[in-house]
């Protein structure tokens, strides 16, 4: 793939049917998306799970952006979360047999699921109170979304600086 320099998501307007209140939520995770399948796109799939320095591996990353979204964004339509779900995140880190490809087409369609759900958000919803895990933590739609674009973004972090310390 060639790269080719581009303003950063939010510089780029607005994303198609996305609610204008959404937009940063959407730009962040676009972002995440495009930046993680750049810094990826050579690396060495024997290092995938490589942990050094007290890192978290960049397999742990990928999975966990990805888990991150779909669980902050099941809270955000008011659903608990669902077997499956827990036992993505049960093994997030442990599962060293998922490949970079497997890892990325998984965020990559997250994203695209998160987008939608975006798109069908209703600004009317944005500060109903949603509850997080078993403790039933109260948030709003909009924290949830807000937590997942902001948490996405601090995996980025780390995984750019686990990549190159690898």
């Amino acid at each position: 793939m060639q790269y080719i320099a581009q303003p950063e998501y939010w510089l780029r307007g607005p994303v198609d049917h996305v609610p204008v209140l959404l937009q940063p939520v959407a730009h962040a995770l676009l972002q995440v998306r495009a930046e993680v399948n750049i810094l990826m796109e050579d690396f060495p799939e024997a290092k995938l799970w490589l942990r050094i320095a007290g890192l978290a591996s960049p397999g742990f990353h990928l999975q966990h952006i990805r888990g991150v979204i779909d669980r902050l964004f099941t809270y955000a339509r008011g659903e608990a979360l669902n077997e499956k779900q827990l036992e993505h995140l049960k093994e997030e880190g442990k599962n060293e047999t998922v490949s970079l490809q497997e890892l990325l087409a998984g965020l990559n369609a997250q994203v695209e699921r998160a987008l939608d759900q975006l798109g069908k958000t209703g600004p009317g919803v944005l500060t109903d109170i949603r509850y997080v895990g078993r403790k039933q933590i109260p948030t709003t739609v909009t924290g949830l979304f807000s937590h997942a674009a902001e948490h996405s973004m601090r995996h980025l972090g780390q995984l750019l600086v686990t990549i190159r310390v690898i």
